[in-house]
């Protein structure tokens, strides 16, 4: 594979990034007709996933596995305990700490979620397996990304504002 030219490094189509924003953008806007009957916006929908999977959890692991900060989750958190999805508690140990856990309707909506996946893979008409594939790709990138962006300074502010 040949390198692009310098004149190239800026055009639009080089670049691994702009593809990566603009699919997930895209993604986003195809979930929200799926989860919009379920009373869900997306972001609420990755945190509800994070807390199926673990719960309670503190609100700092929510933020970290949801890469968002905590002026974005805040209101989100609050937003799902007025649905009556969470409970939110004081940590016994340290009052410092918030732990969420999901109440019985949160573990219930679980079950209407299940199929919101495969909905839009058929939707699309990606076959899970290639699915699967650029998953672990993406894996891969997102760690590479993660290594590098730990050397930044924190940032409490959005990157983008739209």
């Amino acid at each position: 594979m040949t390198e692009p030219a310098p004149a190239d490094l800026l055009r639009l189509d080089q670049q691994i990034c702009f593809p990566l924003y603009a699919a997930s953008r895209l993604v986003t806007r195809l979930y929200q007709p799926l989860l919009e009957p379920l009373g869900l916006t997306y972001p609420q929908y990755i945190v509800l996933m994070i807390l199926w999977e673990e719960s309670p959890c503190s609100v700092s692991r929510i933020g970290e596995r949801a890469l968002l900060a905590s002026n974005t989750l805040t209101p989100l958190l609050k937003r799902l305990e007025q649905q009556g999805l969470i409970a939110r508690r004081r940590s016994a140990h340290d009052e410092r700490v918030v732990t969420i856990a999901l109440t019985e309707a949160g573990q219930a909506l679980r079950g209407e979620c299940a199929c919101v996946p495969l909905q839009l893979f058929a939707q699309i008409g990606y076959p899970v397996e290639d699915a699967l594939l650029l998953k672990g790709q993406l894996d891969a990138l997102l760690a590479r990304l993660s290594t590098a962006a730990a050397t930044l300074p924190l940032v409490e502010k959005p990157l983008m504002q739209e």
